[in-house]
């Protein structure tokens, strides 16, 4: 496994983040404690999670499996870098969401005792929320940090201005503000190179790019009955079918499967920490360890940008 420092600051994570969403819905503990004991055996220390994930409000069933499976012991909980999430409804009450300093309190606690831990390497805000101050937001997040229960803050679905905002205001309270970013990024969703990831590399935060197949897309679609996840987005193969026919076609010179090339173009940008990889089964998890080996020529990347066009950084990209 290769390592790399989240953003500025000193902590090695890496280069593939374990996702776990489908912890519960999909994949049942048993699968899901396989899973985790690979992880491990990988090298893959960079585990992520959300107190919503599991699909029943307020109950976080994510968060209990991985909490009963480092009650197993070993030094399992040592071994990781654990980020999880803070946002979404836990609750019908007006307070049980969102960002206020009393649900960033409570949801903090809440998330602890689910993961049977006593801190969280990475607690990260999974929307912006424009109602809440950032001197709010920062004075309960500064709060944990003193106490102990996390170690770093992350963003998640930020924009560029976003990210500049909390960081100056965490710069006025010499605080370290946000460290990482978490946000939409694959071959066929760019936007974020308009002024997120300028914003990222100005502010020296890591970005953790989510869906790095495209849901699927990118995964190599084109060929085999239209079942299963194929089947789900059929319509969506028909809609990018002129992109995907080049794609696949330009994978297969390469002789690597698309999945592997789509993840290895995510990390051959600098801003890039880890992609999320949210295995269902652990033959998927060891298949995407080859995205690691695998270096993309100029040439090749050239061609991707072809098929798949990017946007030019902002404001540098209109500026004059």
């Amino acid at each position: 496994m290769k390592y790399k420092n989240l953003g500025r600051t000193g902590l090695k994570v890496s280069q593939l983040c374990l996702g776990t969403m489908n912890f519960g819905p999909q994949t049942t503990e048993p699968e899901a404690f396989a899973i985790m004991d690979r992880a491990l055996e990988l090298g893959i220390n960079f585990w992520d999670t959300a107190n919503g994930y599991g699909g029943k409000k307020g109950e976080g069933i994510t968060e209990q499996i991985i909490g009963r499976y480092f009650a197993q012991g070993g030094g399992r909980r040592a071994k990781v870098v654990l980020a999880t999430k803070v946002y979404g409804d836990m609750g019908d009450w007006p307070n049980q969401s969102r960002l206020s300093a009393l649900h960033i309190r409570h949801a903090c606690e809440a998330s602890l005792r689910r993961l049977q831990t006593d801190y969280l390497d990475l607690y990260q805000m999974h929307h912006i929320w424009r109602e809440a101050p950032w001197e709010e937001i920062w004075q309960a997040m500064e709060l944990l940090v003193q106490q102990g229960k996390v170690v770093y803050i992350g963003s998640s679905n930020f924009a560029g201005w976003h990210i500049a905002q909390a960081n100056e205001a965490a710069r006025r309270r010499n605080f370290l503000g946000l460290v990482s970013e978490q946000s939409l990024y694959n071959l066929n969703a760019r936007t974020v190179e308009r002024d997120l990831i300028p914003a990222c590399e100005a502010y020296g935060l890591g970005l953790i790019p989510w869906s790095p197949l495209g849901g699927g897309l990118l995964g190599g679609v084109l060929d085999g009955p239209a079942v299963g996840r194929r089947a789900k987005i059929a319509p969506q193969i028909e809609t990018h079918r002129a992109k995907l026919e080049p794609w696949e076609k330009l994978c297969r010179q390469l002789g690597e499967q698309p999945a592997d090339v789509a993840l290895a173009w995510l990390l051959h940008n600098p801003v890039v920490t880890a992609p999320i990889i949210g295995p269902r089964t652990q033959a998927q998890l060891d298949g995407a360890l080859r995205a690691l080996e695998i270096k993309l020529t100029p040439e090749t990347l050239q061609a991707l940008d072809v098929i798949f066009p990017g946007h030019r950084p902002s404001p540098e990209g209109y500026a004059w």
